[in-house]
Formats: structure tokens, sequence, C-alpha cells
């Protein structure tokens, strides 16, 4: 199954290796914000997302902003990637990221969420709808070559109200590192 633009966003409640934001534990209830939430799918490893990592603090801290919550879910497997372990997971946050960090360690959220890839973007309205789903932009590994940047193009559209003009596009960035 995949939530996918107009479904209801699964409810949550996993281990933060960020505590210093958001405690020990994070659930997507106390994620929402009075506009809504995003919810990113990442990882420690992926070059996509370590290319991304400065622009997906802008996104955070935008967010925050503007009355909504941000959050990063890790669901790798540990075990093949040892850079996405919990210990490497507590170091990555410790170098100053600004939002919860999320151990999806049952695999069992990106499987409710049908993620695939990291980054993977998900942006809720204040129902916990789901109404962009996606990458950031067209050019994770190198911000010069940027042509698009959709996610902002729906933070734009949620903020003012209006319906969103792209809600689904695909995601580029590494696969999610399966438990075999």
């Amino acid at each position: 199954m995949s939530i996918e633009p107009g479904h209801t966003a699964p409810e949550f409640i996993l281990a933060n290796a960020n505590p210093s934001i958001g405690g020990n534990r994070v659930s997507l209830s106390e994620l929402m914000g009075d506009k809504g939430a995003i919810i990113v799918f990442t990882c420690n490893h992926c070059p996509y997302v370590v290319a991304s990592e400065s622009r997906i603090e802008l996104i955070a801290s935008r967010a925050r902003d503007s009355n909504l919550g941000f959050i990063g879910i890790n669901s790798n497997d540990p075990v093949k990637y040892e850079s996405d372990s919990w210990e490497n997971m507590v170091k990555r946050a410790e170098r100053g990221m600004s939002y919860p960090y999320l151990h999806d360690e049952s695999q069992e959220i990106a499987i409710s969420y049908g993620a695939e890839r990291t980054p993977e973007f998900y942006l809720l309205d204040s129902d916990k709808t789901v109404v962009y789903r996606g990458r950031m932009d067209d050019s994770p590994r190198d911000p010069s070559h940027v042509k698009s940047s959709e996610l902002s193009y729906a933070l734009d559209q949620i903020l003012a109200d209006e319906e969103i003009s792209i809600p689904r596009t695909e995601s580029i960035g590494c696969t999610i590192k399966w438990k075999t």
C-alpha cells in the first residue's frame, strides 16, 4: 500500500535520535503544527541526502516558522548499512540537525507510507491529509542545477490556502534499504 495525496497519514510513535528536539519519542500527533507537517524519509549515507542536507535544513526552518512540524525518519536496515545505525543517527543529529530524527527500526512506518527513497517528502495539511508527496527539487545532488522546487511550491500553496498544483512527483535518491 502507498500513501498518496488525498490519503490520511498513518500515525506513528518512534524513538528520536535527536532528543534535545522533541524528546525521546515523537508521534505524528505531537509533530503536527497548526498548518500541518512535513515528513522526510532520510538516512545518513545516501549521497542524495548528504548533498541536500543544507536545503533540507532550510525547508525545516521555513516549516517551523510557518507553524508546520518537520521530522526526518530513517528506515534503512542498519545491519546492511552500518552508517544508518542508531549510534550514527545520534552523531548526525549532534552535528546540528534542527529537527527530530526518528528511527523506524521495524520499517513498519516506511511500509505503511509506501516510502521508496531517501530523501522522500510528505507534506500534510492540518487534518493529516497528504497534500504533496515526492522530491524536494529536481537536482538533489547538485543545487546549482535545480530548475524546479516542487516541495517549496507545495509549501507556498498550502500556506496560502491554495490547492496544490503538483501534488505528486517521483523522488530522486537512494532506495530504502529493506531488511531481508
